[in-house]
């Protein structure tokens, strides 16, 4: 029987909609932290249809806000579509499937993703096209990805591997298994000082021989990650990265007759550098008609109100409309204990903190939002110090707070709820949003 490479287009939804919409039928309780105790011993569906405000929730609190998502969604795949790039976003952002589901139906071409569980909960939900951007050697979970792909001929799946030695075990644990398919590969190209991949160019085509050679193996592609060699889109990181985008192609020009699959795939891309990503990799198709060029941001769709604010291409002036920030903190003042200083119920455990410290936006009252001051300087556990914020943040106050970095936002909420509009006096909860970290 034939099996969809990687690469070839999808005949379906990319998701299956029963297990998505059977979400709505979760019965809610204390499990969720988001949630008001009047919503126990409802499903999500029947505590949606009582068309729940804001102020009826707790803090501290994870909000989404549902324009701003539609927003970003018709956004990006626009810009992929005018670019001439596939976008794979990377579903460990949300690990929501949800809203994988609303990627893919905006056009994504399928869902990346980095791990061995993360793999699980996509393929739990019927997500019918996988990249995994690491190497999985792990021969358990290697086994359990052949019977996957042994039970869905429908299933794209493809890997990477930047070693010969972790194409020989892969192989290995593959044909230990019993692996009726082959397992599609990219060989994966990094950088000095940079996470994973063949640091050269000599070490990236031995692991293309080495695939070559493994019976369980096919070699699809090439993949990088550009994100772990700059952090800002200052002139010289920008030169790093487009310096090494170019190797990227260059590698894979010289791959392009020993490729296992007619469509082969060239990818790199998060979400701060994929404007350089399409002007070096996009090209590729035309001069190897098949090849695919793959982009896989995954904060685009949350976007945020600091780091990607400030790096995304789309901040930056590649593209016509910028993205929005679908994320807020709100937090409560549960303290004044000195001059100055107020302290606000919400901490490392609620909201992001590695790309920077939230940022007051709003003081949320009775006479609807008013402008909010002060600067937090520290997160604990569960409090955040808000320095010089003035009388707006009095006693009892809850405040908006601007997120940075999605990705360490989702991951300590199990359900957030999405509101119509964060920016109206009395924001209604209009869905729930379930997690799977």
């Amino acid at each position: 029987m034939d099996h969809p490479t990687y690469a070839s287009p999808s005949t379906g939804t990319g998701i299956d909609p029963a297990p998505v919409a059977g979400l709505s039928g979760e019965v809610l309780d204390w499990r969720f932290k988001a949630l008001p105790a009047d919503a126990w011993g409802l499903t999500a569906e029947e505590y949606l249809a009582t068309k729940p405000s804001l102020s009826g929730f707790g803090t501290p609190l994870l909000t989404l806000d549902a324009g701003a998502l539609d927003h970003n969604l018709r956004t990006m795949a626009a810009w992929c579509a005018e670019a001439g790039v596939l976008l794979a976003p990377h579903g460990k952002t949300t690990m929501a499937p949800a809203l994988w589901q609303s990627q893919l139906a905006a056009g994504a071409h399928g869902i990346t993703l980095a791990n061995l569980p993360q793999l699980r909960v996509a393929r739990a939900f019927g997500v019918d096209r996988l990249m995994l951007a690491n190497t999985l050697l792990d021969p358990a979970g290697l086994a359990w990805l052949a019977r996957e792909l042994t039970a869905d001929p429908g299933f794209a799946f493809v890997s990477w591997v930047d070693s010969p030695e972790s194409a020989r075990l892969m192989d290995r644990a593959l044909r230990a298994a019993g692996a009726g398919r082959p397992v599609e590969v990219l060989v994966e190209l990094g950088g000095p000082g940079g996470r994973t991949g063949a640091r050269d160019t000599r070490t990236a085509v031995e692991t293309a021989e080495a695939v070559r050679a493994a019976p369980s193996l096919r070699l699809a592609g090439v993949a990088g990650y550009e994100g772990a060699l700059a952090h800002d889109a200052s002139g010289p990181a920008l030169a790093t990265v487009r310096e090494y985008l170019r190797r990227l192609a260059a590698l894979h020009r010289l791959l392009a007759d020993r490729y296992e699959t007619p469509e082969p795939v060239v990818t790199a891309g998060g979400s701060a550098y994929f404007d350089t990503v399409a002007e070096e990799l996009a090209p590729l198709a035309q001069e190897f008609p098949g090849t695919r060029a793959v982009v896989r941001a995954g904060a685009y769709l949350v976007h945020d109100d600091g780091f990607y604010q400030g790096i995304s291409p789309l901040s930056r002036g590649a593209g016509r409309t910028p993205l929005r920030s679908a994320m807020h903190g709100w937090a409560r003042v549960v303290s004044r204990p000195e001059p100055g200083l107020a302290l606000l119920d919400a901490g490392k455990r609620d909201l992001p903190f590695d790309e920077g410290l939230p940022r007051p936006q709003l003081v949320r009252g009775p006479d609807g939002p008013a402008g909010a001051a002060g600067t937090v300087t520290a997160l604990n556990d569960q409090h955040a110090f808000l320095r010089d914020g003035g009388e707006a943040a009095s006693l009892g106050a809850v405040l908006r707070l601007g997120l940075s970095h999605p990705c360490t936002a989702f991951d300590k909420w199990t359900l957030i709820p999405v509101v119509d509009d964060a920016d109206r006096p009395e924001p209604r909860v209009t869905a729930l949003v379930r997690t799977f970290f």
